[in-house]
């Protein structure tokens, strides 16, 4: 068992897959300061002066922030933004790539069909 548990960290997923949530969570910092400490004191000052984190309702004992909850959404919508364009170019980069390799393989396989006809050719000529 420990043997196959060795096999699965060492598999390369494992590895990408730890690195992906290392990146996300630097990432989700970077995002939520963005969101935090530019975007929303600039949307607060477009709509009056309202500071988003203050915002809440008191009913009973409970304090319901939801300017929190405004800020988390707007957080995740930028970080959302973030990664579908970054995998829009990352597809666009692949897309290109592939695109590029058929085109190779394309002219390899006419380079060997020209070949074999030129023998063909060549043959048909020593036997006249």
């Amino acid at each position: 068992m420990i043997k196959e548990f060795k096999e699965f960290i060492a598999q390369g997923n494992v590895i990408d897959l730890a690195v992906g949530v290392i990146i996300g969570g630097a990432f989700g910092k970077i995002v939520t300061s963005l969101v935090n400490d530019i975007l929303m004191p600039l949307i607060g000052l477009i709509l009056g002066g309202i500071d988003f984190t203050g915002l809440s309702i008191t009913v009973g004992d409970a304090k319901i922030m939801y300017g929190n909850f405004i800020q988390s959404a707007i957080d995740f919508l930028i970080v959302a933004a973030c990664i579908f364009l970054m995998i829009k170019a990352i597809n666009k980069i692949t897309r290109r790539q592939k695109e590029e390799d058929a085109v190779e393989e394309i002219e390899e396989e006419v380079k060997d069909e020209v070949k074999l006809l030129e023998e063909i050719r060549d043959l048909l000529k020593k036997n006249k």
